[in-house]
């Protein structure tokens, strides 16, 4: 297909687009009575209008029932979690037994880590990317400590070439194998929050699977927008936020893979609590713990309702539309975005530098760009003329356009405004 910087090609490709009628499904941000070009659903995505529905219903139930919501509610509370195995499985690529959904990220990763991190004498070492998001680096080093090791012994990084911005599988490969026998643990995030790299996840837990290391992934960045298929790579455990591609509102719960090789084991080093207790005689009050035979076991506490039904209505739009159809869309319009911004650098004499690798089995929903000669100025316009983009230290902006709700008209539109703020910045002082 030959692209064009024209409105009319644009809208040509939304009336063949077979997600068009999603984007009805958001809520958008205005700016001057108009629906904002939100290019931040890696940050936090749309509002899905169904998602008050869902809420008003626990408010309802809530209201109406009191206690006995736990179990006559339209959707008791008791087993609510539950309700996203099937389709999160499909989201992925799992077996329905292997997901769970509770607390948040970060939290759910270190629950993990008492699991899959368990250092001895000979093997202790850590296995992460550079520079990778900080919360990341803030768990594992306090994982390390916690187990009265020294993060500079024990922690071991995965580094880029000099002069390149993305990481090279046969570097990383090299690394875990260099590392050998002292490797516990690789834990590494599926796409990188910065530049948009998508590593290459199936080859990498196979290779430190080999050595002996315990596999995990943050996948934050990865869930609801590129191929996952967990199960089938055989990752050992894994967990992603809710509110970025998933749609489930700031802060919302997080989903959690964990292979089945280790369900029902009652040996296993986990942190427990009564909601990951046997199901069927939970509300017996034993005093021992007997393991629900599947991912549930990790749950501590009783499940977030008024957290997990705001993601339960955006997976319902997932379910009904299916990640090969979402990929298919996301492979075209950061094309057609990548299109843009080369154009536009070429009609305004600018050196935009993409950083998100330019192969699309390479990248997701996220293109990272250096705006060079403009940098914080642009942004700036961008946000002051309703263009929704995320800023990142030193230089960077990344541009997510969504396929369940961003248009090409959007990415036609961005083009223009993009055009006008940097023929508006010619002469001003340059970064």
């Amino acid at each position: 297909m030959k692209l064009e910087n024209s409105l009319d090609f644009a809208k040509s490709l939304d009336n063949i687009d077979p997600l068009k009628n999603c984007r009805e499904e958001f809520i958008f941000p205005k700016h001057n009575n108009k629906e904002v070009i939100y290019f931040t659903g890696n940050s936090l995505g749309l509002q899905p209008k169904r998602t008050r529905s869902y809420i008003n219903e626990v408010l309802s139930d809530w209201g109406n029932l009191g206690v006995e919501g736990h179990f006559t509610a339209n959707r008791p509370w008791w087993d609510y979690h539950e309700r996203f195995s099937k389709q999160l499985a499909k989201v992925v690529g799992a077996k329905p037994s292997e997901i769970t959904v509770m607390n948040t990220l970060t939290v759910n990763l270190h629950l993990l880590m008492v699991s899959f991190y368990r250092p001895t004498k000979k093997r202790f070492k850590i296995i992460c990317e550079e520079k990778a998001f900080p919360s990341d680096q803030y768990l594992i080093a306090s994982q390390v400590r916690f187990h009265g090791l020294n993060p500079k012994d024990t922690i071991v990084e995965l580094k880029k070439r000099k002069g390149e911005h993305n990481f090279r599988t046969e570097d990383i490969l090299n690394t875990i194998e260099s590392v050998g026998e002292e490797c516990a643990l690789v834990l590494v995030g599926g796409v990188n929050y910065y530049t948009g790299q998508v590593f290459d996840i199936k080859t990498i837990t196979s290779v430190a699977k080999s050595i002996g290391a315990y596999v995990g992934w943050d996948l934050a960045h990865a869930v609801g927008n590129i191929e996952l298929k967990l199960h089938e790579w055989d990752v050992d455990f894994a967990s992603w936020c809710s509110y970025k591609y998933m749609n489930s509102g700031p802060g919302s719960a997080s989903g959690c893979f964990i292979n089945e090789k280790y369900h029902g084991l009652t040996d296993i080093p986990r942190f427990e609590g009564w909601w990951g207790h046997s199901k069927e005689d939970r509300f017996l009050m034993g005093s021992n713990f007997i393991p629900e035979p599947n991912a549930n076991a990790w749950q501590v506490s009783n499940a977030p309702i008024f957290s997990l039904a705001p993601y339960l209505s955006s997976l319902q739009i997932f379910d009904e539309i299916g990640m090969p159809k979402i990929i298919e869309k996301r492979n075209l319009i950061v094309k057609y975005l990548e299109f843009i911004l080369n154009n536009v650098a070429a009609n305004t004499q600018s050196n935009f530098e993409i950083i998100t690798p330019l192969k699309s089995k390479e990248r997701g929903t996220q293109l990272s760009v250096f705006l060079h000669g403009y940098g914080r100025k642009i942004f700036d316009y961008l946000m002051s003329n309703g263009v929704f983009v995320d800023w990142r230290e030193p230089n960077v902006i990344r541009l997510a356009p969504v396929p369940l709700y961003v248009s090409y008209v959007d990415i036609y539109n961005f083009g223009k405004v993009l055009q006008s703020g940097i023929n508006s910045l010619k002469g001003i002082s340059k970064n």
